[in-house]
Parts: structure tokens; sequence; C-alpha cells
């Protein structure tokens, strides 16, 4: 059973937190099965994890050692036959999903353990004896521990916490999920899945994804799967949309100067993509000062794109989707506000709020749906986006973010500052983002562009193959460079043997 992640994210630990992956040497039932049961109890929400059996850990880097010590593969069919009773020992009844890859020439055993429905899980202390206690385990930073008092009552009160995204829904049919959204995931991330995808029946691809629960006889799909991969979300969710209005004076000089951009609607990833080509191409603009007395030019920009991209990402997937009320965006001469419903988690303090430098919650509203968007490199990960907000906000010379919500915490407004220098709408048109591209493509973007003008027609294969860049990263890539505002690549020729080429206006920047 292929697991939906690539094996090498986890064993550089890419996309997934430490504490969320063990890698074992050997197998050691007792052990695992503790750490499978603190996975499914998933006392942080933080969405489960992965055990890797066949695999040593470098001390320094926390990364597998490699190549890869393996599993023998006649040991590989005894010990999936073994987990069949073991599983029996968790109660709950509790099932991870296991999946056998090739790595460095031999076999490793990957464990699936995503957040269990039925919480709170214990097992045996020891699951290969005949008679052993039942005990509760979660996860301690990257240790498994026992659950006792305190703790053990909080872990027992989240029985009925299961987060909205992972809750079975009967109003979703599989008609309803798009195979080419699911597919184009799948490929996009790397999964072994994407392999399969026209071998397999298509129910069995969710149920691999971990995007079915319920008994065999009467299953149902989670919310995340609309979130994700159906086109049309809002037959489920009513106003899952953004809307953006532009208030050219400010929405208080003069609040009947404004424009109303079209809603956009759609699945997450793609509201999010939207949202940010618009604001890329129509709002974020540079300026460049070239003082007398210096040679080095000085560079801004009224909002830095980073910054906006953390905080439409961080209010797509922290919102509460059974909210009948969109992420507003209200832009402004002064500042962008991004506005949406609910607010943060109590487990919050209002001083974090109010200082706005960092949020960690205890619980996420929709912790599958943050995995999803990191697995497509859209968040970086768990309590970073007002960091890397206000970091990116300082280096642009920019005031601070602030935040505010209310004592219900029923929204969260986050307000972006403009750069001073642009708030004067009376000063000359400052360039657009993408007007020169280079300040927009990085050096891994280059080196694809540099790699395709040598090679083209070239396809995804050879373009990872010869640069050295993820898969993943590359398909990512790709997707920017041959959309807008870019439109430097473009496919040429069949899919089987077709590939990239430079569009004129690619020739023309490599030329620059």
């Amino acid at each position: 059973m292929a697991i939906p992640i690539n094996i090498e994210d986890l064993l550089n630990k890419r996309k997934i937190e430490s504490n969320r992956i063990e890698f074992k040497k050997g197998w050691n039932p007792d052990k695992i099965y503790r750490t499978i049961c603190a996975f499914a109890n998933d006392f942080d929400n933080i969405g489960g994890g992965y055990i890797v059996v066949g695999i040593e850990e470098e001390e320094r880097t926390g990364i597998a050692k490699r190549p890869v010590t393996g599993v023998p593969i006649e040991a590989l069919n005894d010990i999936q036959k073994d987990m069949v009773g073991y599983n029996n020992k968790i109660e709950p009844y509790y099932m991870p999903r296991i999946d056998v890859q090739e790595v460095d020439g031999k076999s490793v055993l990957v464990i699936w353990a995503p957040a269990g429905v039925n919480r709170p899980y214990n097992v045996r202390e020891r699951v290969t004896a005949k008679q052993s206690p039942g005990k509760w385990y979660i996860r301690s930073g990257t240790s498994t521990i026992e659950a006792k008092g305190e703790v053990l009552d909080e872990l027992r009160e989240m029985a009925n916490r299961t987060p909205f995204d992972e809750r079975g829904n009967e109003r979703i049919e599989i008609s309803d999920i798009s195979p080419a959204l699911v597919l184009d995931y799948l490929q996009t991330v790397g999964s072994r899945l994407a392999n399969d995808f026209e071998s397999k029946p298509f129910v069995e691809i969710l149920d691999q994804m971990d995007l079915l629960t319920g008994p065999t006889e009467h299953q149902t799909l989670k919310n995340v799967a609309t979130m994700m991969f159906c086109k049309n979300p809002a037959k489920f969710f009513p106003t899952t949309q953004v809307d953006i209005v532009i208030f050219p004076e400010g929405c208080i000089e003069n609040p009947n100067n404004m424009i109303e951009v079209p809603k956009i609607v759609g699945p997450v990833p793609e509201m999010i993509k939207q949202t940010l080509d618009y604001i890329r191409t129509n709002v974020i603009k540079k300026r460049i000062i070239k003082p007398k007395d210096k040679a080095e030019s000085i560079t801004f920009f009224n909002y830095p794109y980073q910054a906006i991209e953390e905080a439409v990402v961080n209010a797509l997937y922290h919102r509460d989707y059974q909210e009948r009320e969109p992420v507003e965006i209200t832009i402004g001469p002064k500042k962008i506000s991004i506005l949406s419903y609910a607010g943060p988690d109590r487990s919050i303090s209002l001083d974090a709020i109010h200082k706005a430098e960092h949020l960690k919650s205890r619980r996420y509203r929709n912790r599958r749906l943050g995995d999803y968007l990191k697995e497509l490199q859209l968040s970086e990960g768990r309590a970073t986006g007002i960091p890397t907000i206000q970091d990116e906000l300082r280096k642009n010379g920019s005031e601070p973010a602030r935040i505010e919500t209310d004592e219900d915490r029923s929204y969260f407004l986050i307000e972006i500052p403009c750069r001073e220098g642009f708030e004067n709408a009376s000063e000359p048109l400052n360039e657009p983002l993408n007007e020169p591209l280079n300040e927009a493509i990085n050096e891994k973007e280059m080196l694809i562009l540099k790699e395709i003008s040598n090679r083209q027609p070239i396809n995804r294969k050879l373009l990872t193959q010869f640069t050295g860049i993820p898969a993943s990263t590359v398909t990512r890539i790709i997707s920017k460079l041959s959309a807008g505002p870019f439109l430097l690549i473009e496919r040429q020729g069949a899919k089987k043997d077709g590939g990239y080429i430079l569009t004129d206006k690619g020739s023309e920047f490599l030329m620059r």
C-alpha cells in the first residue's frame, strides 16, 4: 500500500516535522507499537507520523544515514503478518498503513500512523507477550512517553475533539472528488500512488490517502478531501471564497471609491494561487533609489511578497470552514488587511496575539489541510507564519504587522503596512514586481531555465536528473514558470516524448 508522500522527503525530513518521523534500524515491535499508539493519539494535533524501519539516523543532522541498512526481503512478509495480530492489541482497534519501498537498492518498511478518529488509544506495553497491561502513549518532542496523570486526563477529553477537516461528511460523494486534481497532487509531491492511478479503483486510491473514514461497509469521505480535491468546495462549505476589495484612497477617506475583484473560488490550493497571482501582478510594486553618493542602488517593495504569501496561506489554512464568511482582503494606500473567521485557538494567549511575534497553538483546526499545503510547498511549517511575515517586513524596511481578534476569538485580522514611500498616490507609478523578472526568479528556478535552454525540449524526469533538484520542487518550478505573470516556458509535443521549451519571453529573459 503506497503512502501519499515521497520517500526521499521522509528520509531527509523535508516537509514533515522531525517529531513526526522516527527511524528504526531494526524491527522491534514492542517499541514500535508504542510509537504507533502515540501517533494515533496525536496529543498535539500534529497529524500523526511515520516510522521507517531499516534506517539509522545521523547523529548530527537527524536525517537518514546513507546508504540505508534496509530490512531483509525474507523478513518483510513475516513482519507484515505479525502486524495483523499486533493491531488487535490496540484498543479501540487501529490499523496503521504500511508500504515497502526500495532505497539505495535495499527494502525499507514505512509505517504511516495518521491521527485516529476514535482516540484515545491504548496498546499492550509488550505486544509480543501473551499477557501485558494496556497503556496510553503520546509524543513528547521526538520521544514516545506514557501518558499519566493530568496528561492522560486531557488525552481522554480529546475523544470528541477531532479536527474538522478529519471528520467524515456523509454529504460528500466520490463523484464530487476530481480524479484530475488528485492525480496532479500525487505527481507534484512525487508519491508512488501516481504510478498506480490508472490500474486501481479511484476509491482505493482515496483510501490509501487516508481520505475515507468509518467501517468498510459504510465509509465516508473526510472534509479535507473536499477542501483539496473538489472543484467547488462551496457546495459543502458555503462562502468558501476569497473576496478582494481595493480602496485607492482608503476605506475611511473615500469608501465610495472602491474596486471589487471577482470572487476567487475553488479548492484551497487554487484559491491560494489565484489570490497570490492577483496580488503579485496588480498590487505589489518595487522602487529603486540611486543615492548620489553611493554606487549601490536601494531596492524595496510596497509589500514584500513573502509576507503576503504567508498571510494568505495562514488565512485559508486556519479559517473555520463551518463559518459562512469569506476570507476578506482589503487593499488600501496604507495597508493590506486580511480577515478570516474564526479566530486563533484559546491555547494562544491574548498577550502573544497582541505582540504578533510567535503564535504557537496546541491544537490545529485543520491539521490535515496543513500537511497538504506543506507538501505543495505553500506552507513552511507550523507556527512559522507570523515570524516569517515580521522578518520579511523588517528586511524590507517596513513597519511590523498588527494582529487583532476579540475576546470570543470569532475572527482573525492581520494588517500588513505599506512601506514608507509608496502610500502617497500622487507619486509616480512604481514598476510591478514582475517587470523586470530578475527579482522574482531564484537560483533553482534560474538553473531549471538554463537546463531547458540547453536541452530543449526536456521532460521533468530529465530536469530532475540533470539539476539534482527534487522532483516535487521541479514540478512546482515548472508550474510557476509556465503560468502568469512569468510565461517563460511552455510544453511542446506529445505526452510521452514531448518536453518543455523556452517561450520567446523566456529566451529574451536569459539573453539579458
